[in-house]
This record gives C-alpha cells, structure tokens and sequence, in this order.
C-alpha cells in the first residue's frame, strides 16, 4: 500500500475516472498515450550479426533489455554492439527518448532514458514524444505504479507481453508543459540521488561476493594453515598445494547415483546459487525445468548435486531435501567418506574460475555439458578429512556472516526502489506538488 504525502498538496482535486490513478489535481487532463507520442519496437540481431557489430565512423550503440539496470534504468552503452547509424536494417531511438521492455520476464519493470542516439533490440519500445509533453515527464509516467497497472492488465501470451497498439490506448496525467518540466526536474534530482545510493550498495555487494570467493578459494585450494609447506599441484588452476594434500580423479571420490522415484515425491532443483531444494522452496522463474518428467531421480538430503547444464554457472551444492531431480542432474555421493560439502566448495571454485567452461562441448551459449564422465575424470585436490571438516566450518560461518552483510544490502536496496516508486507515482499523479 503507499503511504501518500499529506502535505504539499494541491487546492483542489477531481476523480480521473481510472481506479488505479485516483484523484487527480483540477486542472489536469488524463490522455491516451497514442495522442503525443509515436511508439514502436527495435530490429532483433542473430548471433551470426553480433561479430561484425563493432564499434566504427557513423555507427551507433545497439541495446539489448539485459543492458538496462532493473532498479536505477541506467542504460549500459558500452556493452560492445554497434550498428551503422545509416542502416536500412534498424530502427533508430533518437537522443532524449525513453524505451522499455514489452515482452518476456522484464516487460513492463525495465526502462531506460537515451543521452544519444540508439538501435535497440524488438523487445524494447521507443517513445518518441510530440512538443505537447515532456520527454523526462513521459519516462516518468512509465516507470510509475499508474501505468505499469494497467501495462499488466494487459498483458498476454505465455511469455508476457503487451502489443504497441494496446500500450498507444493506455491513458496517463497530462499537466501543463510547465509542471510536467518542474515535475520532471524534482524527480531527476530525488532519484537521482535515490539511484547513487543504489549503485553504492551494489557495489559493496559486488565487492562482497568476491570477497567471499577469495576466501573459499583460498580454503579449499591452500588450506587453513598458512604455515603448511607447499608443492606444485600440477593443475593449472590450482598451482600450489599443501604438501601432504593428494590428487584425486573424481571417480574415486564420488558415486554418481540413479535412484528410483517413489511416488507422491515433489521436485527438488539445483538453483545457480549453489541451492538444492525443493521447487516449491524458490520462485519458480529464473531457472529451466523439463515439462516432462521423463527419467527423474530419487535424490536423498546430503548428496552432492551437480547441474549438467548450469554447473559452470555455480548449480551446485548439497541437497536440503528429498525429492526427485531432473536426469540433467549428476546426483552424487561419497565412495570413501570425503566430506562432500568440501567437494561442493571445490567444485564451484572451478565454476568462479571458468574451468568447466574451458570443457564446454555444449552449443549454448554461457553453457557447458557437465556430464558424469567429465566429473569422473576431473581432478580434485583432497586434504585430510579432518581439514575437510575443519574447511567446511570455517568456511560456513565465514559465508554465512557475509551473506547476512549482502542480504541487509540487498533488503536495503529493495526498500530504496520501493521509495522511488512510491515518490515517482505521487508526483506524476499529482498527489504530491513539487511546485
């Protein structure tokens, strides 16, 4: 629910007649958006086009939707795709227009505002506004409550998705020129500082999570004792060892299983951030699942996991529960009583490290066909079991405490956009007046 300002109010206000907007200030209007503003979709590129867009004379960036941040809608220029400004294949956004996403998981939520000239990718939609409404204004509008509500009651299809025709017929406030500007420069100002923070906080967090992989790293590839001599492991990857620590192929620590299903037993997925769980534990978009249970396995709480398509991207990790699994799942156990939550750290220092993408023989992209006979054939360095144990305690409380450190900055974040929600659609609804 938000919280609406009770003070700088306007003197006098009238029913919108649109639920969601509510009461608006007497002297706006509520217009369709096809009546001051041309809106249309971008041109999609193939992965063949991708390697000749490079930067050269006359050429212009070319945004996709993953190039626009989901909480300050900064748009990412220098992602490396350039078109020819002069190019009959694509559409132009011109400089100080606004686009956002249409279709997919992202529809609706990511918005971006040009400083330049683009081409941009069919799923995003430009807002090209006429001299009747202000270009800031309007990229406000689009990222405020009033519009995205009825963006959603709109939208169809599997996917998600909203047509032009219908976002043309969306109606939204309609102040003067004049307000609509003041309107537009209170936001870019609060916001503005609202998103430093934001970015701020990311970056902490960035810094954390590598922080966190250093440590893991260090662990499980150095040990815990800092005076324990050394030797040459023999992998690239790893370089030095502790001395007395071995090597081992993974097909003489690990058990691949295939386990019966027994009915009634619920989905268990192995998430990217190393969570094995029930399905139901997590939101269900975000991650591939099979439609089709065709060759699930029974998967028993502490077995090792390991993500046949999606390891390389850190799906790894012990179970939590029991269920049964996709037969695209390695479902791991221990042949000689090594501590398999030492092996899951290990295995996901390789992810961090691109090894198993160095293996990939898979055709998709930013993936890796991680199969049992390459994990059989995998080295694995191996401390004693009792600096296995020691590794995996100290290492869950370390983990533990800085994943509370990145949860409170990400709960902070959260709070942060929530707030400029709620400002931006008191503003452009008039029920806060920033004159």
């Amino acid at each position: 629910m938000l919280k609406m300002n009770t003070t700088n109010r306007y003197d006098k206000y009238k029913d919108s007649g649109i639920e969601w907007i509510g009461e608006i200030p007497d002297s706006w209007c509520v217009r369709k958006i096809k009546y001051f503003c041309i809106i249309y979709t971008g041109n999609s590129l193939r992965d063949d086009e991708k390697d000749n867009c490079i930067k050269k004379e006359n050429s212009i960036p070319y945004i996709s939707t993953k190039d626009i941040d989901l909480d300050t809608n900064v748009i990412n220029y220098d992602n490396g795709l350039y078109v020819p400004i002069d190019s009959d294949n694509f559409k132009v956004a011109p400089k100080n227009s606004s686009l956002l996403c249409i279709e997919g998981g992202s529809a609706g939520r990511k918005i971006g505002y040009t400083d330049r000239d683009v081409c941009f990718v069919n799923k995003l939609c430009c807002f090209s506004v006429d001299s009747s409404i202000n270009s800031k204004y309007l990229y406000y509008i689009l990222q405020s409550d009033m519009f995205l509500t009825d963006f959603n009651l709109k939208m169809t299809g599997l996917i998600g998705g909203v047509s032009q025709n219908t976002i043309r017929n969306i109606s939204v406030t309609n102040p003067n020129c004049k307000e609509q500007k003041q309107i537009a420069e209170y936001l870019d100002k609060k916001c503005g500082a609202i998103d430093e923070t934001i970015e701020k906080q990311k970056s902490v967090i960035e810094k954390l999570k590598e922080y966190k992989q250093s440590i893991i790293t260090q662990a499980v590839t150095k040990g815990l004792d800092k005076s324990a001599p050394m030797k040459d492991s023999g992998i690239e990857w790893i370089g030095q060892i502790p001395q007395h620590w071995k090597i081992k192929k993974g097909k003489r620590l690990l058990q691949l299983q295939n386990r019966p299903v027994i009915e009634g037993m619920e989905v268990v997925t192995c998430f990217r951030d190393g969570e094995v769980t029930l399905r139901k534990n997590r939101r269900e978009d975000g991650f591939t699942f099979s439609d089709k249970e065709i060759g699930y396995q029974g998967i028993e709480i502490g077995d090792l996991v390991i993500h046949g398509m999606d390891g390389f991207a850190g799906a790894i990790g012990i179970s939590d529960s029991c269920g049964k699994g996709s037969p695209v799942l390695n479902v791991c156990t221990a042949k000689n009583n090594d501590n398999l939550a030492y092996i899951s750290f290990y295995l996901k220092v390789l992810a961090s490290q691109n090894v198993f993408l160095a293996l990939a023989t898979g055709i998709r992209e930013r993936s890796c066909d991680l199969r049992w006979n390459k994990i059989a054939n995998l080295n694995f360095v191996i401390p004693t079991r009792e600096e296995q144990k020691n590794i995996v305690e100290f290492l869950g409380k370390k983990c533990s405490e800085i994943d509370k450190t990145i949860e409170d900055k990400e709960n902070l974040i959260e709070k942060l956009v929530e707030y400029k929600k709620s400002l931006i659609y008191e503003c452009v609804t008039g029920k806060r007046r920033v004159i």
